[in-house]
């Protein structure tokens, strides 16, 4: 499932990610099981507000490498692209 992020196209971190969603962009959201729920919830909000499947069984570490980035990350989007 983690191939998506490295294959197509997509965006890094809470603020892109947020933004994608904001603007009908995302596909498929990516949210890190060990990130701060303060942090993750609006997102996790966000997305079913606006009909985007969020997955939730990844750690940080493991978005981040699968996003080719050498930190964690705390959340992930494969988007359309432009």
């Amino acid at each position: 499932m983690l191939e998506q992020l490295s294959a197509k196209e997509k965006v890094t971190g809470l603020k892109q990610t947020r933004r994608a969603v904001s603007a009908g962009r995302a596909r498929q959201v990516y949210l890190a099981c060990d990130a701060d729920p303060r942090l993750i919830e609006p997102l996790q909000e966000a997305c079913r507000e606006a009909g985007v499947p969020v997955e939730n069984s990844f750690t940080m570490h493991q978005l981040g490498r699968a996003c080719g980035i050498q930190v964690g990350t705390a959340a992930a989007a494969v988007v359309t692209e432009v």
